[in-house]
């Protein structure tokens, strides 16, 4: 039978779908051929961290449009956007802690946020996290393969930092400091961000320099302080980014209040000078010619500054941004979900420079030669001293769910911290209370006790609001991330709700004051020179004095050196949470 015209345009319209297939396919082999390319980096990349606090979703990048950040838009037009990054706490020093070293705060001591003061309340002396002795900074770790390491100039890693740690760590310190073309790892902290950024009287510092001048070590300033400063303007001089009537999108957990509304104007202003400030760090690695041959990270130290955001372990106090611009724009304007934790940073940090990470390292590599093969499917974090109030909590969350271990249901999650209760905003929310003006979502965070158990779904539930524990639909869910909760704790070593007197015996091996580093020895034979020490895990550091200049960083010893002519050797020893041990110095 001959074929009929419904046959030739059914025959026709399967053609077109064929061919219309085919050339999406291709397109799309196009663009994956486009986003997946290889990325080419020099033998040793330069690594620039751009650290800002208190950070959470409220970027243009991150759907967030309510303030313009013309340098971290570019930023991120040129680089790689991650929503899925979570710090390891809610608050800094034990995220720092985690950054620096790849381990989880609560297992090496340092989850209780202020370990040298409030000494008056935990009736303990100072003490720092103890990690075991193969643990390093990560600083020290690149140090050890050439880097020249600086930090400007936020330490606050729950732990004294050993000399060893950078080349500089310093308001002053900078990579222009290093010697010609040496590559370098760089960290530069802003601070306006800060919670203390919210306090009044509310107001940018009168002049902003630190990262401008930080190449000179000429350059003086009288209102060097950061957020922490006392010297701020009044609101009336504020360089005014915002409008002060602007409709802000205020979470559902606080009050819709002039004061609230204030205090969103302020953090909103604040990243718009924090933004300002990170342009002209950029511009000064344009400047040097280094854009190309560095890798750029940007992101907090943790979730928002708010009430309810900072110190918890909800989303809004652990999911922070991240960009990640890499040299000749590779992945330019596109947006990586995988789920990343700051314990990662380190064996990233690592796998970017073509060395292997150590094995204890407790995360794994997102990035670089050695990247995981597989993406982390759980990030972890864990809540427990803040300044004078103790709780113990510990969360662990997929793409979707959160599970929340409550160790003390029998106490509510609201703390009286008075650092926070300076934010007028805490001040409204406490007076609200007290006056029976809270809605139901509000007073959530003031229950008198806590559900031992929690469950959220953080995609159609991002407050955390609606807890599923006891909801049977989400039984297999709830088991799966309690069991994956226990294999964490027993795999880090965590001991949650363990008292604090009995985790400073643990980490002191019962011994009743700070262990100190044993002092080193050094034999000379010849003109090398070999230095060991007897405590398991110390940094070693020293300094050759040739004519009377002494050098002002330690070098990383890592074994037997030369020595010139004459001069004088100094040697120190540092195990991190150790006191250092003596100088030796000695003359040939």
């Amino acid at each position: 039978m001959p074929p009929t015209n419904s046959n030739f345009q059914n025959y026709f319209k399967l053609l077109f779908v064929l061919l219309l297939c085919f050339s999406c396919k291709e397109n799309q082999k196009e663009q994956t051929a486009k986003t997946e390319a290889v990325l080419e980096l020099p033998e040793k990349p330069n690594i620039l961290w751009l650290v800002t606090e208190d950070m959470g979703a409220y970027l243009p990048m991150f759907g967030d449009s309510t303030i313009a950040t013309p340098n971290l838009s570019k930023l991120a037009q040129e680089g790689v956007v991650y929503p899925n990054l979570f710090s390891t706490s809610g608050v800094c020093a034990p995220s720092r802690a985690a950054i620096a070293t790849g381990m989880y705060p609560s297992s090496i001591g340092a989850n209780h946020m202020r370990t040298t003061s409030y000494t008056e309340v935990t009736g303990l002396p100072k003490y720092g996290a103890v990690p075991p002795p193969e643990v390093k900074m990560i600083s020290e770790l690149l140090r050890s393969e050439g880097y020249y390491c600086t930090n400007n100039y936020k330490t606050d890693y729950q732990f004294k930092a050993p000399m060893t740690a950078w080349d500089e760590s310093s308001p002053y310190a900078h990579w222009r400091n290093r010697e010609k073309d040496q590559p370098f790892f760089s960290v530069v902290n802003f601070t306006e961000t800060h919670e203390s950024g919210l306090f009044e009287p509310y107001g940018f510092r009168e002049i902003e320099t630190r990262h401008y001048h930080s190449g000179n070590r000429d350059y003086k300033w009288e209102n060097f302080g950061g957020s922490h400063a006392k010297n701020r303007m009044v609101e009336q001089e504020t360089p005014i980014h915002l409008p002060k009537d602007t409709k802000f999108d205020i979470p559902p957990y606080l009050p819709d209040t002039l004061k609230v509304r204030r205090d969103m104007w302020k953090l909103y202003n604040n990243i718009a000078e924090m933004d300002r400030q990170l342009g002209a760090v950029l511009n000064q690695l344009e400047e040097d010619g280094l854009l190309e041959n560095t890798i750029i990270f940007f992101y907090g130290d943790h979730g928002g500054p708010l009430p309810r955001q900072k110190r918890l372990i909800y989303d809004s106090g652990l999911n922070t941004p991240m960009i990640v611009r890499f040299p000749n724009k590779w992945k330019a304007g596109t947006v990586d979900n995988q789920l990343v934790s700051f314990v990662d940073f380190a064996p990233t940090l690592i796998s970017l420079t073509g060395t292997n990470p150590p094995d204890y390292l407790q995360g794994q590599a997102f990035l670089g030669e050695f990247k995981s093969k597989e993406e982390r499917k759980y990030v972890h974090a864990a809540a427990d001293r803040f300044d004078g109030y103790t709780d113990a909590i510990r969360a662990v969350r997929d793409k979707r769910f959160k599970y929340i271990r409550n160790y003390r249901p029998e106490q509510g999650y609201y703390l009286p911290i008075d650092y926070r209760e300076k934010i007028p905003t805490m001040q409204e929310l406490l007076r609200l209370r007290d006056a029976g003006e809270l809605d139901s979502i509000q007073l959530q965070w003031f229950r008198k006790t806590k559900d031992p158990e929690e469950l959220f779904d953080c995609v159609n539930d991002p407050h955390e609001l609606h807890n599923l524990a006891n909801d049977p639909t989400y039984a297999a869910k709830l088991q799966e991330l309690q069991t994956e909760m226990d294999r964490w704790i027993a795999e880090i070593g965590d001991q949650p709700n363990l008292p604090e007197e009995e985790l400073l015996n643990q980490l002191w091996k019962g011994a009743k004051s700070q262990p100190i580093t044993v002092t080193p020895n050094i034999s000379i034979q010849g003109n090398k020179v070999s230095v060991n020490c007897s405590t398991a895990g110390a940094s070693i550091g020293y300094k050759i004095i040739n004519e009377g200049n002494e050098p002002e960083s330690w070098k990383v010893y890592d074994g037997p050196f030369s020595l010139p002519k004459e001069g004088q050797i100094q040697v120190m020893a540092h195990r991190i949470g150790f006191k250092p041990s003596e100088t030796v110095t000695l003359d040939f």
